[in-house]
């Protein structure tokens, strides 16, 4: 355009040329970065869009900034163009289309309202382009919307007639006596007075407060206990008490005085035990017949066993983080004076010298025929020689070392001789097992060996029973059989999740099985008597290479039953609130190493894991309905951008373990406080070529943004006899999720990270918080379907309980918040109920 139309249009539109103006300006920035963005990702053998788009955006930008309407022109068939390349890449799916249309359109509203000003008239042609604009965006808005809509539900399978015989000694109805429901950890109740049709007049009933909120490291992750009238939990720092379970109501509270320093990664107490000292812990105790649901309250509650008894008869016992069994009388919470040294056992015992921290108990421990089966969370990546993953078992009575599991030393069963230790760096289970009455048997899913990135130096026996589920004889502490889901483990996929006992359905009848889940998303099921796979698990090729090419096996086990897991990641699955992120994101995608799952560890540059180390399934477990035989199962999908940083450049960067002096001497702030295990940014590993660098969930450092596109969890419905998908959906709104830390509000099911487990009722509902938006909700087992929900005070990582008193069902869960999810901290337990009559 001639300078004399530019400076006629200038006087004759004023503001309106000003703000073209800059309009033209705003779409030259966004132009640049994607031409060099685009070019490098071209180099790199990545997509051509970005580089041309951006060209097309300088252009426009330009030519709009000049005051020419071909400017425009130029942008509308940009975005024409765009939009054909979004949907030939993903389709009509609407989050992949966010990135790639959103920010196009609000930029295209723009542009159409500057045409008047470009062609010099106003009037009604800002009306008209503003309609149009308006109504391409409804339009688009509604594709979006239709494409997000969930498909119907498959049918519903058909029942297992008669339900599924639980072997433990105690039912759920009435109580919730165990941190699985039982010890079969089935999460199921068969209360139904709360149903599809009346579970939206739920209302909370009654509130307590524990008064233990860590100021750091929150993440309590409590799941109570009812027995009898009471409710018994653990806070984060591991104080017991004991609440009326119709009224909320504080009976007694213990406090064990755990300090600060034995916090490990999380302040969390998953829940405690309840031992009746009465009960005959035998195979012969177990009825055949479990029909009616046996229950704690239809036997003995602890205030009857109290008047026929003396004191602890029945008892809670709980693990803390400093490494210490407690045993309290279940009436009155005072000390076991029989258990122990007046109440309390040292697990660590044997382990030689402890850092504070480095060994907890943040798991229930689980108790078959009168032994107190314990692991223990050793703090994650700290060194090579960190304490040793022994598995103990203590008399529930009399608190004396039944036996002790040292994998690498077989020849003993008990505490090692003087001088010496349980061997050091052995695979632990920092996470809960389940039991088998009458089998005698409790099934531990055990973690990794100590430097869980690192394998050249560990011993057979950790390669034995690494990341495996091992069947210990309750009564010797000897393994009777294992089955391990990943060979050679390198990428922290320790078993997180509880086996869940069932009776599997065959043509020649039910056999004793359990449902294992793993992280990497695959659901094994197991004859529980003897370790066999009851459905087909296959060995299959995966990649080789990395650090340690020699120790790479060929093969890892694949469940043919079947897997959370999604299909392997591909650039176009990246993802970001602009095109400029996801650009970003797609060049982290082609400058890592990613051949698929189990893609090796690699030092000369970052390597993508997916799915990441929070799963698949984590500690939440899964639930199982035994009479509609379904499996619920809620997981996560994201994937983990690593990379293993040489000792030299770890040490150079502070990254010591936890106790090293040279931690001190870091300034606050700097990247020495940075290893803390588990979760941490980077884990030491010290004792090894290297330390590794985690970013878990592969976010952007710029937004916050993960750099996969959603959702990044899901909850699932699986025909318990063929493992078919009867109804999956994203689990999670994304009303406390947003960029930069900013919370978007809106009530949209995009799927987000959780943590905590499901329970399912006869009532046909399935019971939930976990996920990041701070809500409960009821969903109903047969189509998933959010029939209500509630917000919490605090983030619900925690898996919630029912239970009945009073002729009402209760619905009751810890809200403690989690500082890695990122949910605020909170102290309340909150019980749900629906109004009297």
């Amino acid at each position: 355009m001639p300078s004399y139309r530019m400076n006629a249009w200038d006087r004759s539109l004023g503001l309106a040329a000003w703000l073209v103006i800059v309009l033209g300006v705003v779409l030259t920035l966004i132009g640049v970065p994607l031409v060099i963005g685009g070019v490098w990702l071209i180099a790199l053998g990545g997509s051509w869009y970005y580089l041309l788009a951006g060209l097309g955006l300088v252009a426009s930008g330009a030519l709009i900034a000049s005051g020419r309407l071909i400017g425009a022109w130029v942008y509308i068939a940009l975005y024409v163009l765009t939009i054909i390349w979004a949907l030939w890449e993903v389709g009509l799916q609407g989050w992949p289309l966010v990135p790639r249309v959103l920010a196009p359109t609000i930029l295209l509203l723009l542009v159409l309202l500057a045409v008047p000003v470009l062609r010099g008239r106003g009037g009604r042609s800002w009306l008209m382009m503003l309609g149009a604009a308006g109504a391409f965006m409804l339009v688009g808005g509604i594709a979006i919307a239709v494409a997000n809509r969930a498909d119907d539900p498959a049918d519903l399978p058909g029942t297992l007639a008669g339900g599924m015989g639980d072997p433990s000694l105690m039912r759920t109805g009435s109580d919730w006596p165990a941190y699985g429901g039982t010890d079969a950890a089935r999460r199921w109740s068969p209360l139904d007075q709360i149903t599809p049709d009346n579970v939206d007049e739920l209302e909370r009933v009654w509130t307590y407060h524990t008064g233990d909120t860590p100021e750091e490291k929150w993440g309590a992750e409590t799941t109570p206990l009812k027995i009898g009238d009471t409710v018994y939990l653990c806070s984060a720092r591991n104080i017991l008490i004991a609440l009326d379970a119709g009224t909320g109501e504080e009976r007694w509270r213990y406090d064990p005085e755990v300090s600060d320093d034995y916090i490990p990664y999380t302040a969390a107490c998953r829940g405690v035990a309840y031992y009746d000292t009465r009960n005959a812990r035998g195979a012969d105790a177990v009825s055949a017949d479990d029909s009616q649901p046996r229950t704690v309250a239809a036997a003995q509650s602890p205030a009857s066993a109290a008047r026929g008894g003396g004191l602890c008869v029945t008892r809670i016992i709980e693990g803390t983080l400093d490494g210490r069994l407690i045993a309290v009388d279940a009436l009155t919470g005072r000390p076991c004076p029989d258990f122990g040294e007046n109440g309390q056992v040292d697990i660590t015992e044997g382990m030689g010298e402890i850092v504070p921290g480095m060994v907890s108990i943040t798991s229930t421990p689980v108790i078959v025929r009168g032994v107190v089966v314990t692991g223990h969370q050793v703090l994650d990546g700290q060194r090579n020689d960190a304490p040793s993953g022994v598995i103990q078992g203590f008399d529930a009575v009399t608190g004396e070392l039944r036996w002790a599991w040292d994998m690498a030393r077989p020849d003993r069963t008990g505490r090692p001789p003087e001088g010496e230790t349980y061997t050091p760096g052995t695979p632990n289970m920092w996470t809960t097992a389940s039991g088998d009455e009458a089998l005698g048997l409790v099934y531990l899913p055990m973690g990794n060996s100590a430097a869980d990135y690192w394998s050249s130096d560990r011993s057979a026996e950790e390669n034995a029973y690494a990341t495996a589920l091992v069947a210990l004889d309750v009564t010797t502490g000897r393994p009777a059989w294992r089955f391990q889901t990943v060979h050679t483990d390198v990428w922290d996929y320790d078993l997180g999740s509880t086996a869940t006992l069932i009776d599997y359905p065959t043509a020649a009848g039910s056999i004793p099985a359990l449902v294992l889940p793993s992280k990497q998303g695959d659901i094994y099921i197991l004859d529980r008597r003897t370790g066999q796979p009851l459905t087909p698990v296959e060995e299959r090729p995966v990649p080789q290479g990395g650090v340690e090419p020699e120790m790479r096996t060929e093969t890892q086990p694949f469940s043919a039953y079947h897997t959370l897991a999604r299909p392997r990641l591909t650039e176009r699955d990246m993802w970001g609130i602009s095109a400029i992120d996801q650009m970003i994101c797609r060049i982290g995608f082609r400058q890592a190493a990613y051949d698929g799952i189990y893609t090796p560890p690699t030092s000369d540059q970052r390597w993508i894991q997916y799915p990441g180390y929070n799963g698949g399934s984590d500690w939440g477990g899964v639930a199982v309905d035994p009479v509609r035989g379904l499996i619920i199962a809620n997981y996560n999908d994201m994937p983990n951008y690593n990379r293993l940083v040489p000792r030299e450049e770890a040490n150079e960067m502070g990254w010591f373990p936890r106790g090293d002096p040279r931690l001190a001497e870091q300034t606050p702030g700097s990247r020495g406080g940075v290893p803390e295990g588990a979760e941490g940014a980077g884990d030491p590993q010290m004792g090894v070529p290297y330390a590794i660098d985690v970013n878990a969930g592969w976010r952007m450092s710029s937004t916050g943004m993960l750099c996969k596109e959603p959702p990044y969890g899901g909850i699932r419905a699986i025909d318990l006899r063929t493992g078919e998908t009867v109804w999956d959906r994203p689990f999670g709104q994304a009303r406390r999720n947003g960029p930069f830390g900013i919370p978007s509000m809106l009530p949209i099911d995009i799927g987000t990270p959780n943590n905590g487990g499901a329970v399912v009722t006869a009532g046909g509902l399935v019971f939930i918080a976990a996920a990041t938006d701070n809500l409960i909700r009821a969903i109903d087992i047969e189509t998933g379907e959010t029939l209500w929900s509630d917000v919490l005070p605090a983030g619900g990582q925690a898996t919630p309980i029912v239970y009945e008193d009073g002729g009402r069902q209760f619905l009751v869960i810890m809200t403690g918040g989690h500082h890695f999810m990122e949910t605020p901290p909170g102290d309340e337990v909150i019980a749900y109920a629906l109004p009297r009559g």
